[in-house]
């Protein structure tokens, strides 16, 4: 295949998904090697910014979406008569935060930082799919366990965690941490 067929048929993969594809499904679908299309990817986005066209290129980890350009938000919006969504409130920003520096965590845990229930709160977070449950603390009553999800990325406009900016003066010690499986991490272990 050609360059420019290349580029023709990531755009309609990413187009006719219109959700986020991990780049090893288009890797499969075109039969080439990540490092080519990873190429060819940044190539299309940093077209899509330099030209400033309508859509731009979205990088969510390992995954890649076509999203409309910021600039263009509000035309969007009035094009499909789309109200803005509702901002999130500080106590939702309270337990994002939490639980996107500490994560997968529970409710528990939220509240204990916080001081006060927090239940409201996840609830909401739920809802708007910024986080997602992902599975049960193996101790008594099985608190359920949150996570950040991909959505949390894209209204941030983060592609991973990592860009999550350090908390100044925050400390590990004497906080409990837990793995994916919700198993307690023993702190000397992490260094």
């Amino acid at each position: 295949m050609e360059m420019k067929e290349i580029e023709s048929a990531i755009e309609g993969i990413l187009f006719a998904s219109g959700e986020p594809v991990h780049i090893d499904r288009i890797c499969l679908a075109l039969e080439m090697d990540r490092p080519t299309v990873e190429m060819v990817l940044q190539k299309l986005g940093d077209y899509y910014a330099f030209e400033r066209r309508g859509i731009r290129m979205l990088r969510l980890e390992d995954s890649y979406q076509l999203c409309s350009a910021p600039d263009y938000a509000d035309l969007i919006r009035k094009a499909f008569e789309i109200r803005k969504p509702a901002k999130l409130s500080q106590p939702a920003l309270e337990v994002l935060t939490i639980i996107a520096y500490y994560q997968p965590t529970t409710r528990a845990y939220v509240d204990q930082i916080r001081g006060v229930d927090s239940s409201y709160t996840i609830g909401l977070l739920l809802e708007r799919r910024l986080i997602e449950e992902c599975g049960r603390l193996q101790v008594p009553g099985r608190p359920h366990l949150y996570r950040t999800t991909k959505n949390f990325l894209r209204v941030f406009h983060l592609s991973s965690l990592e860009e999550l900016p350090e908390l100044p003066g925050l400390s590990m010690e004497g906080q409990m941490r837990l793995s994916e499986t919700g198993a307690v991490i023993d702190p000397e272990q992490e260094e």
